[in-house]
């Protein structure tokens, strides 16, 4: 039986940082706005699906949740002392780059297996735009693994934060929407695995449209 909350000293650090560093720069520097936070399961097993356009993302998705979302993390980090054990407390996972869809499934699926959120980029890479054109089926497939919740999350205006040749982040004017959670797939074929990822696709698009 997967918990249903991660661990205590997680939970912990999670609103240390949100509160002293996270919320104030989304609300102050950024004037950020969230729309829809009680939509956020609290409890049990939860896959949060969203775009992605800056290294600002996880952050900020984290810190709207009003709960931890663990984020897969390279392997090279979890070799430095120190900085290795504060990631994981923070809830980040180790994927290897040479088998990063295998190793990112099994560390996904143990993080939910301990009450955890766990955040995954739908498209998997960062787009200029911040909408998603070629979804991944990863975060279909883990959630019918475990049979956890989607939910859909859209985050507009990150692209701006840095844009190409700026060294420092601009105060731009910043969106999270989140969507209602979407069941699981049914079943592991293909065909249901495609159309769910689509459905979260075209929801978190959807909400991106609507702009600011």
């Amino acid at each position: 039986m997967p918990q249903q909350r991660e661990p205590t000293i997680s939970l912990a650090l999670y609103h240390l940082f949100k509160w002293t560093v996270v919320s104030p720069s989304l609300h102050v520097y950024f004037r950020g706005q969230i729309h829809h936070a009680e939509r956020v399961p609290q409890q049990g097993p939860l896959i949060v699906v969203s775009n992605h356009a800056s290294d600002f993302d996880p952050p900020l998705l984290s810190n709207c949740m009003r709960r931890p979302v663990a984020f897969m993390a390279k392997q090279e980090l979890f070799e430095v002392p120190v900085l290795s054990t504060l990631i994981r407390w923070y809830g980040a996972y180790p994927v290897n780059r040479g088998s990063a869809d295998r190793s990112a499934i099994r560390a996904a699926l143990a993080s939910l297996d301990q009450g955890w959120a766990v955040g995954l980029f739908l498209q998997g890479t960062r787009t200029v735009d911040g909408r998603i054109t070629n979804p991944k089926q990863g975060a279909a497939l883990i959630a019918s693994k475990i049979q956890a919740p989607l939910l859909p999350v859209c985050l507009w205006g990150t692209e701006k934060i840095i844009p190409k040749g700026q060294k420092f982040p601009r105060s731009v004017p910043l969106t999270i929407r989140i969507g209602e959670p979407i069941p699981p797939p049914a079943s592991r074929d293909r065909t249901a695995l495609a159309e769910v990822t689509q459905h979260c696709a075209d929801v978190i698009n959807a909400m991106h449209d609507l702009g600011r």
